[in-house]
């Protein structure tokens, strides 16, 4: 596979993986680079699932949006939304509410140009270029304030984000995410386990993603539990992803367990 375009902008490393973009390269995508798939190789080394974890990934996102906007949520935040893909948040929420309202949250240049490029001509979305470890960066962007009524209920997403956050980090930034909310809102995560998993995969692929400017923390069901503090947990609770309302038309799961996910909302 080539390399993009070789007029880089000035603001991508590519001497470094990208989160982004190892992601899209997991789904099969083509926005990513050699330093980016020759470290997806080395997650694959420990973690021989890992595309079709992403897929299954996928399908709770689409999931949970549904559930969210069934419950009669118009407006939503996804927060590190990575490249666009088949059946972007938008586009899951609005085959439920047709004028739901989706701000993507992302930090990498990518994300954001094809991002802008994609949606240039739907007046229901933005794509702010903000940081999740600055929460209020993130609620108070114009574009999310332009979009976003706080008053009312918000569905926020941090799909596979979480685990990239430190413990410390998490209690500022749940927090303020869960005072800024108003009550009926949710929010949906998932977050990598180390599980069932033995510690010479789970520092394997810690390792790898210590080289890029995320690193990634792994963590047990009770340590991952606690990003939900404050949130009511909706059933079935916090579970491997492939178990929280599964559906018939998703992929078929993955053999080994690596995600926990969840729905939470605040009452």
């Amino acid at each position: 596979m080539a390399d993009l375009d070789p007029s880089i902008p000035a603001d991508i490393d590519t001497t470094r993986p990208s989160v982004a973009r190892m992601y899209d390269y997991y789904l099969g995508g083509k926005d990513n680079y050699a330093v980016d798939r020759a470290a997806v190789d080395r997650v694959e080394q420990a973690m021989p699932e890992i595309r079709l974890l992403a897929q299954e990934n996928r399908a709770f996102l689409r999931r949970a949006v549904r559930h969210m906007a069934r419950q009669g949520i118009r407006q939503f935040i996804d927060i590190g939304s990575g490249l666009p893909t088949a059946g972007n948040t938008h586009e899951i929420a609005q085959s439920v509410i047709p004028d739901a309202r989706v701000v993507y949250v992302d930090r990498d240049p990518i994300v954001l140009a094809h991002g802008r490029a994609l949606l240039a001509t739907d007046g229901n979305t933005r794509v702010a270029g903000a940081d999740m470890r600055n929460p209020e960066g993130v609620l108070g962007h114009p574009d999310t304030r332009e979009l976003i009524d706080f008053d009312a209920p918000v569905g926020v997403l941090l799909i596979a984000m979480t685990h990239f956050l430190t413990m410390e980090e998490r209690e500022g930034i749940m927090g303020t995410l869960y005072d800024a909310l108003a009550p009926g809102s949710h929010i949906a995560a998932t977050h990598v386990t180390r599980d069932g998993h033995s510690r010479e995969a789970v520092e394997k692929i810690e390792s790898v993603y210590a080289a890029t400017p995320t690193p990634i923390y792994f963590r047990e069901h009770a340590e991952v539990a606690r990003f939900f503090d404050r949130f009511d947990l909706v059933d079935p609770g916090l579970v491997t992803i492939d178990a929280w309302h599964p559906d018939p038309d998703d992929p078929a799961p993955a053999a080994t367990k690596w995600l926990y996910g969840a729905v939470a909302r605040k009452n």
